[in-house]
């Protein structure tokens, strides 16, 4: 009897959620390797099989994962790439790496934002700079926090790909023993979803920093999901349905769990926190506070109504008193 090979996987990014998905993907026949920009995280997992930076209760299988700093070296003959990075620095990390090196490869993003410098999605900035087709291009969504992950409690993923069989493949590698997946075909509807509800996110922990309660926050949150509707439905019409897990589900999640990274800014700005002091307090990055600028220009061209995008833009860019906008927003919805 032949034995099945395991899968070969690049794993891009030293973070929380890149430290979740090589516990999921672990579970399965694979050989990761894990590019971590920091020597002293990578000789840290080497020798005590754990994330000392993130997650750090995870143990690491090491010896279906195998860490690099080289990020060549972590590219070489694997048959996909996953990008676990925020989006403001995916191309910082991937200094070096050229078309050739994607080649073949079947690319998964699991971040949630979006490229500052171009305003682009993840897998279209990936798609057009280095030459992958769509049909090979594929993101991960929601619900699911990188600390429930640690904790194996049972989670759902959403795979969305162009590319039938990219999703179907990327969804059975993700898929064990607490991790159900789906494979859909709406990669840009909970691609910009997906964006979007980090934006949300804020807003609802801006005014949980205010004071605001429940009450307020569940017409906010109604609010933000025809608002969500409105936009993906002007850049990229197609039936869907927003109730769905990948839309609904992971707005959800992000706008109400204390694991919420930025739910968490939002209320230290909302607790009268400077940007930097909040940036300073959390370690790290709430991807929404890129992306609402992002999102923000490109409505620029659509002009969708978008009163809480516009109310969090006017906050953390403009440097409107978070009272005010509030104060404002709460007048128009409904």
């Amino acid at each position: 009897m032949k034995v099945q090979q395991p899968t070969r996987i690049t794993m891009v990014g030293g973070g929380s959620w890149a430290t979740a998905l090589v516990k999921i993907l672990s579970e399965n026949n694979v050989i990761v390797k894990w590019w971590l920009r920091k020597k002293s995280d990578a000789d840290h997992i080497k020798t005590f099989g754990h994330n000392p930076s993130y997650l750090s209760d995870v143990q690491i299988n090491t010896r279906k994962v195998k860490v690099c700093t080289k990020i060549r070296e972590a590219f070489k003959d694997s048959d996909y790439v996953v990008l676990a990075i925020p989006a403001a620095f995916v191309a910082d990390a991937l200094t070096g790496i050229r078309p050739e090196h994607f080649a073949g490869k079947c690319v998964v993003s699991a971040i949630k934002g979006i490229i500052p410098e171009t305003h682009q999605l993840v897998t279209d900035w990936i798609g057009e700079r280095y030459n992958v087709p769509a049909e090979l291009l594929s993101v991960i969504a929601g619900p699911c926090h990188a600390e429930e992950v640690a904790l194996e409690k049972y989670s759902y993923l959403t795979i969305a790909s162009q590319g039938a069989e990219c999703a179907e493949t990327v969804a059975s590698l993700l898929r064990c023993r607490f991790v159900q997946t789906t494979p859909v075909d709406d990669i840009y509807g909970i691609e910009y979803a997906a964006v979007m509800k980090n934006i949300v996110a804020l807003a609802c922990g801006i005014t949980r920093g205010l004071g605001y309660g429940d009450n307020f926050q569940a017409v906010l949150v109604s609010n933000a999901m025809q608002e969500i509707r409105r936009f993906v439905d002007a850049t990229h019409v197609k039936h869907r349905d927003l109730s769905g897990s990948a839309y609904l589900g992971d707005l959800l999640v992000t706008a109400y769990s204390p694991f919420s990274r930025n739910r968490t800014f939002g209320t230290l700005i909302g607790r009268g926190y400077t940007i930097q002091s909040a940036q300073a307090e959390m370690n790290m990055i709430a991807e929404g506070y890129y992306a609402v600028k992002s999102i923000f220009e490109i409505n620029q061209k659509y002009k969708v109504n978008m009163p809480i995008v516009d109310a969090v833009y006017n906050i953390l860019y403009e440097r409107a008193a978070p009272t005010n906008e509030m104060n404002s927003l709460k007048e128009l919805l409904t």
